[in-house]
């Protein structure tokens, strides 16, 4: 196989580009279970709002998060905040945004990066959980009326409940409470998150368009390749295959000759077009979805290893049954071959001799060896498909049990448990991928293993490099002194001691 990579070196740049382009085709299919989650999560459970840092909040509400706020945590806060009143000159600006505005201040948000918003998440989470519980369990209770003593004790209360939770679940019930602080802003929520939800949509969208193109451009470039090392491959053994004298005839039939240049050819053409297509992009789906698998769930990240496990054991035992029967089919097929070839070439002389029973006979042989061989073949991979399919339906069931255990638990989030599906079949995927090159390699090797044969062949007789040139008034002898001959793989000289002029 690997002694004709040397036909990919012409089109090298078109495989730098296809490589590149499903590079950019897996990066966008392994980010649409992402933004699938975000739409689940953030658009729909939380509606719309991103993170526990609200983009306005009033000044009495800021005031009662601070009752719950450590001083260094406050200090920071307040500084990503600027305060908004009617001697603002902001204020005709924010007035219309916030019509609570006219009635009591506002902090609004400053434009501060992400790395910041991670920094006040939890933070701010925590206090307007703190707030809200408080609130929910003490009606109308003044919290500016609570003692230091009284506050510290219900934040520990409330901060052990809250040490369960990971951040993201701290996140999602505090958007809860600040989409009541956005309608007492007089903010429209509704149109925050249809305004999130079809933003995520339009960038999915995006990103399947982009896939479907990376997918038809790449398409194109690995049948131009394929091609190509094909034409070349054909050329080179047909070029090679004039030389030969008799010798290297007796070595290869016609009937294998033919094979060689057309089905083994054939092969190696579909195996291109498929390696450039699946063999780089099922690894990269592969690996790139168990890392974003475990950036979801780390503790179902068994579901994937036993999945994995199952897998390989099934292509294993599969391979094990029917790899020796690839290495003979290309020999039966020489086989056919040569049977239809000597009938049909020498049709007259079987009909002379009335032998058309028994030729019959030797060609239904050797079609039923093909057929009993392929059948075997096809009968063995017929069952990866449906098992595979079998193990992928398993694991989505596997992910939905564990997963609706660990969201009644407040330790995974909807849209994670839906991400992390994606993401399984995703693997599974390639891997079946993977499992379908494997059905090609075996037999492309094989072709490529007898083209290599005919192409590494040295001829028995080689014309010299550098003939010499006679002139045009030549008259030649040739003389034969004690020549002795015999045919190759003959015992016995047939010729001996022959000595003749010829003039």
């Amino acid at each position: 196989m690997f002694k004709l990579a040397k036909y990919l070196k012409p089109f090298i740049g078109m495989l730098i580009i296809a490589v590149v382009l499903l590079f950019i085709q897996a990066m966008a299919d392994l980010s649409l279970p992402d933004y699938m989650s975000y739409i689940v999560n953030k658009g729909i459970q939380q509606g719309g709002i991103e993170n526990a840092v609200p983009e306005a909040i009033r000044k009495s509400k800021m005031d009662k998060l601070n009752l719950f706020i450590s001083e260094n945590n406050k200090e920071q806060i307040i500084n990503n905040y600027i305060l908004i009143d009617k001697s603002s000159k902001y204020y005709r600006e924010y007035v219309k945004k916030y019509p609570v505005l006219e009635k009591e201040p506002i902090y609004v948000l400053k434009d501060i990066n992400e790395a910041e918003i991670e920094k006040l998440n939890s933070i701010m989470g925590k206090a307007f959980l703190t707030v809200s519980g408080i609130e929910k369990i003490k009606v109308n209770t003044d919290l500016f009326a609570l003692s230091a003593e009284q506050r510290a004790k219900i934040s520990e209360q409330i901060e052990k409940k809250l040490e369960a939770l990971g951040d993201s679940m701290i996140i999602q019930g505090a958007t809860s409470v600040i989409k009541a602080e956005y309608k007492a802003l007089g903010m429209d929520t509704n149109k925050i998150q249809s305004r999130y939800i079809i933003f995520s949509g339009i960038k999915m969208l995006v990103l399947s368009l982009l896939a479907a193109l990376c997918i038809v451009i790449v398409g194109l470039l690995a049948s131009r390749i394929a091609t190509g090392v094909a034409r070349n491959l054909r050329k080179d053994i047909f070029t090679k295959v004039e030389s030969f004298s008799n010798a290297e005839f007796d070595k290869f039939s016609t009937a294998s000759l033919i094979t060689r240049t057309t089905n083994d050819v054939t092969q190696i053409q579909m195996l291109i077009v498929l390696a450039i297509r699946m063999l780089i992009y099922a690894p990269i789906m592969g690996i790139g979805g168990v890392l974003k698998a475990l950036n979801k769930s780390n503790s179902m990240s068994w579901i994937i290893a036993l999945a994995v496990i199952v897998l390989l054991s099934l292509i294993g035992s599969i391979f094990a049954l029917a790899l020796p029967k690839f290495k003979t089919v290309q020999k039966l097929v020489d086989r056919l071959n040569l049977v239809t070839r000597e009938n049909l070439s020498g049709m007259m002389v079987i009909r002379a001799f009335n032998t058309q029973k028994f030729e019959e006979d030797r060609f239904d042989r050797a079609n039923r060896d093909l057929t009993y061989t392929n059948l075997f073949v096809n009968r063995v991979m017929v069952v990866l498909f449906p098992a595979m399919m079998l193990i992928m339906n398993g694991v989505t069931l596997l992910i939905v049990w564990v997963g609706a255990h660990q969201i009644a638990n407040s330790g995974m989030q909807v849209g994670d448990m839906m991400a992390f599906m994606q993401y399984a079949i995703q693997i599974i995927s390639a891997f079946l991928m993977m499992s379908f090159m494997f059905i090609m390699i075996p037999r492309a090797s094989v072709s490529a293993q007898r083209i290599a044969e005919v192409l590494d062949i040295k001829p028995s007789i080689v014309d010299t490099k550098n003939p010499k040139h006679l002139g045009k008034k030549v008259k030649g002898v040739v003389e034969f002194k004690n020549v002795y001959f015999r045919y190759p793989g003959a015992q016995e000289d047939v010729l001996k001691n022959i000595s003749f002029k010829a003039f």
